[in-house]
């Protein structure tokens, strides 16, 4: 029988401290899709923005920095005529591939679940507002 060690709760809490920052950098709102964009190939800045659609010129900068500073991105700039600036996923941009990929299956298989509890729960809040209005 194998023995599963569970580290004590404030080991658990100080390494929830310590990757607070790591993952704040990687896992918001436009970073996985990012990273989905240049995973297969590298693109440039407005081919992420048009695959991205509802991103703003500003958070794609900002975000395409966070991930380059983070090592998750290179930029380079191609000395064409335009100049054009590419972004490739790097290898350590390429480890997050599987907990994505576990994250969007998971997204898949549970979507209709959420949307379930997201709409009990309007329901009920609603439901609950109507009664406070009535009070």
């Amino acid at each position: 029988m194998e023995t599963t060690l569970t580290p004590p709760p404030e080991q658990v809490f100080a390494d929830v401290l310590a990757t607070r920052p790591v993952l704040d950098q990687i896992a918001n709102k436009w970073s996985v899709l990012i990273l989905t964009v240049i995973c297969t190939r590298p693109s440039r800045f407005n081919a992420i923005k048009r695959r991205l659609g509802g991103i703003t010129h500003k958070a794609l900068t900002e975000a395409l920095r966070r991930l380059e500073r983070n090592g998750l991105v290179t930029r380079t700039v191609i000395t064409s005529s335009p100049i054009a600036v590419e972004y490739a996923i790097t290898p350590l941009g390429c480890s997050l591939q599987k907990p994505f990929s576990a994250l969007f299956e998971w997204a898949v298989e549970y979507q209709s679940a959420v949307e379930q509890a997201q709409r009990a729960f309007d329901t009920l809040k609603a439901a609950r507002e109507e009664v406070i209005e009535t009070s």
